[in-house]
């Protein structure tokens, strides 16, 4: 199977890729490479791919695939309040688009990389795949109307798959520090304080970034059947913690370090707690491996082998919003996110 990754260079196409070939898959990949400075540790495995933006994608593109899984986008609530009218144009009516270039061209199979900032605001109690969404940020929002939008198009010729991550974490080649448990962990190891930034009583569904690779290809390889315009919550019911939970994980795994509040910490209006059963029970072959225990202890060791500073993750290269901004000024990138010149 041929199989088109876009975002392939991002925090999960990195790890993504590698597990699509190693599976026995031919992968190409599309990316503008916003980030492509911004590796840590060993850099992505290098495949045949296009550096284009998502929203100049055309049907030529995506031609000669048997399935596109799209990936690309602004990634996270920060990035996403960066300009909301830009966020719906990249994550909404891109990725739309890219669908109705799918179908048009006879790929048969896509596979969105959906969220469970879905839910949004949701309370205490666990969440299934048929709850009502009530997304609270723009990048929630945009994810929402991708699948309201992209499940209208299934057909026998066109079969989607959303796949609603829980919240990432987890070592990548193009680490996100802004990732709760990365980013307590590395507070904790640079510092010796785990601290948070909200009031520590939100909860929260975790899922490693390489389950999150494993989801996408446990439905690939399913029958079309099982995943035909179906939403998947992507996790372990078990991985659900409310973030202070989190922070006494990385306090008991991290030496020398201690709980602190950051200043003005308050609540967070971000709260939802994920059942994740369907996608076992659909999907038989996708077996998760990791907790966030074990991956406090992955990053931990991760960052004591390259030597992680605060200057490092709190600074432009590895913190995406920086980034994003420090190309900006730098007029590498225009402020619609096109790239000027590299």
């Amino acid at each position: 199977m041929k199989v088109l990754v876009t975002g392939h260079n991002g925090y999960i196409g990195s790890v993504l890729v590698p597990m699509l070939l190693e599976a026995g898959y031919t992968v190409e990949g599309l990316d503008s490479n916003l980030f492509g400075d911004c590796t840590y540790g060993k850099p992505p495995v290098s495949i045949a791919e296009k550096c284009k933006d998502i929203r100049d994608v055309e049907i030529s593109d995506i031609q000669g695939y048997d399935a596109v899984i799209h990936l690309a986008g602004l990634s996270n609530d920060p990035l996403g309040d960066y300009d909301p009218d830009l966020t719906y144009s990249i994550n909404y009516r891109a990725s739309v688009k890219i669908a109705e270039l799918c179908k048009k061209a006879g790929v048969k199979r896509f596979l969105f990389a959906s969220s469970c900032s879905n839910y949004g605001s949701a309370g205490d109690e666990f969440i299934a795949e048929g709850a009502e969404f009530n997304p609270v940020t723009p990048y929630g929002k945009s994810k929402v109307l991708v699948e309201q939008d992209v499940s209208k198009m299934a057909d026998e010729s066109f079969s989607p798959t959303f796949l609603r991550a829980s919240t990432a974490y987890g070592m990548s080649p193009r680490i996100r520090f802004d990732l709760v448990a990365n980013n307590l962990t590395a507070w904790a190891y640079t510092e010796g304080l785990v601290r948070l930034k909200s009031d520590g009583k939100p909860w929260r569904p975790l899922v490693h970034v390489e389950d999150i690779a494993r989801a996408y290809i446990s439905a690939l390889s399913s029958p079309i059947e099982a995943v035909h315009n179906k939403g998947f919550n992507v996790g372990l019911t078990t991985e659900n913690y409310r973030i202070r939970e989190v922070a006494e994980i990385v306090r008991n795994i991290v030496p020398n370090c201690e709980i602190a509040f950051a200043e003005n910490a308050g609540p967070d209006k971000r709260n939802y707690r994920v059942n994740c059963n369907y996608i076992a029970l659909t999907l038989h072959n996708f077996k998760p491996q990791w907790t966030v225990e074990r991956g406090v202890k992955q990053l931990y060791h991760a960052y004591k082998e390259n030597g992680l500073k605060v200057e490092e993750f709190e600074g432009p290269k590895y913190k995406r919003i920086a980034h994003i901004q420090e190309l900006i000024v730098s007029e590498k990138l225009s402020k619609d996110l096109r790239w000027l010149h590299k």
